[in-house]
């Protein structure tokens, strides 16, 4: 399980590597592809001043992670350091996203009107070139349209700009999950994920290697997107390649945010902040990176069983361990009471997260709002699913209805047209 985006995916999304042209040659040393947390205002200032300083961790969820604070979309976490693959400690999975979730907020500010809309900048192309261009992004939009049905229906309404771009991000990272997702995926290793990483750095110097890859490089030009939230979920590859077992919550954290919270940095520049939104740039950022976690925590505990098939467990292992239970009891399917116990807390923990989320969406662009509403609804909805399976996520999987998801449609747009 590798890809869960915090904007711009819908659930249950399978994808043909046929539709990308790529992964026909992937093997070992062979050309690659032919075609937070979140933070209050002290706990910012005391990163920035590197005054961070260890807290003892508490057995009890809601105090160890989200803990809502007055006045902002905050919450004090206390962040262990995490070993890098070497097994050098590094700087902890909190402080990393932190300085990430910084720079491309200092990025977008730049690049803000006064009036508090992105700086869209024209068409420049070659003579010759436009129509290439245009059906390129018409392939993304295609894409989009087959396999993210509800949010393709959301960037009906944005603007025609932001609509391309945001289909242009959505493909780029669909090509980059099914790497360790797709039905390829036995070929694949850290070597060939070190090719596309230089080949998005030669996009990002707009070099793009095939038609999809100038759709993404002509976005680039026109909207503040940073480059590291996309190498960030090249690196969430890399995970899946070498770790079926996260030791704690940290760990997995660091891995919800490579592979969908980097989804929420991309798209934010895209879709825009409200003229009339008063909230901070960082705010908007960190709610996004919020929704990015609440899904992939989401997707982690819809999908138990279907990974332990696959010999992955995406669980912090402390924690089943306090609740008495074992890879072994995993493997097994049994669902106890000990199991659904712990998955209770599991699920009130992903619950924080979407509350936290849902604070920052009334901040985006109006027209930008509805697509994330709906996602938003939608995920939060495979939870209650996994609580009426009683919690059987071992042999049922949990999935919202058509029914639930036209009724879902109608609430997201009613929210989305509310002001900041």
């Amino acid at each position: 399980m590798s890809f869960a985006s915090s904007l711009i995916i819908s659930p249950n999304v399978e994808i043909s590597p046929s539709i990308f042209g790529f992964l026909d040659s992937v093997r070992d040393g062979s050309q690659i592809l032919d075609s937070s947390r979140f933070f209050s205002r002290n706990r910012a200032a005391n990163l920035m001043n590197k005054k961070q300083k260890r807290v003892n961790h508490s057995h009890s969820i809601e105090l160890k992670y989200p803990i809502l604070c007055q006045g902002g979309y905050g919450s004090v976490i206390a962040a262990s350091m995490v070993a890098n693959p070497a097994g050098e400690m590094a700087v902890s999975a909190e402080e990393r996203v932190y300085n990430v979730v910084m720079k491309q907020a200092a990025l977008v500010k730049r690049q803000l009107r006064t009036a508090g809309e992105l700086d869209v900048k024209p068409d420049i192309v070659l003579p010759g070139t436009l129509s290439l261009l245009n059906e390129a992004y018409d392939r993304c939009g295609e894409v989009c349209a087959e396999y993210a049905k509800t949010f393709y229906l959301g960037t009906m309404l944005m603007t025609p700009e932001r609509q391309k771009a945001i289909w242009a991000i959505y493909v780029w990272c669909r090509r980059t999950d099914e790497l360790v997702d797709g039905p390829n995926a036995s070929h694949i290793t850290p070597s060939a994920l070190d090719r596309w990483e230089a080949r998005l750095e030669d996009l990002f110097q707009g070099r793009p290697f095939d038609m999809l890859d100038a759709a993404l490089a002509d976005t680039l030009t026109k909207f503040p997107v940073d480059i590291q939230p996309f190498k960030d979920m090249i690196e969430g590859m890399r995970m899946d390649l070498r770790k079926s077992r996260y030791k704690n919550f940290d760990e997995l954290y660091l891995y919800c945010y490579y592979v969908a919270g980097t989804v929420g940095l991309m798209s934010v520049p895209v879709m825009g902040v409200a003229p009339d939104s008063h909230a901070s740039t960082e705010s908007v950022y960190n709610a996004a990176l919020a929704l990015g976690i609440a899904n992939q925590l989401t997707n982690i505990l819809r999908d138990v069983g279907e990974d332990a098939r696959r010999g992955r467990i995406y669980l912090p292992q402390d924690e089943l361990a306090q609740a008495g239970l074992s890879d072994e009891d995993i493997f097994a399917g049994r669902v106890t009471d000990k199991w659904r116990t712990f998955m209770k807390n599991q699920i009130k923990r992903a619950r924080l997260f979407f509350d936290e989320a849902e604070k920052g969406v009334l901040e985006l662009n109006k027209a930008s709002r509805w697509p994330v509403w709906a996602s938003l609804l939608l995920y939060r909805q495979i939870l209650d699913e996994i609580e009426a399976n009683d919690y059987n996520n071992f042999t049922k999987r949990a999935y919202v209805s058509k029914a639930k998801k036209l009724l879902a449609l109608p609430m997201a747009y009613a929210r989305s047209l509310l002001s900041p």
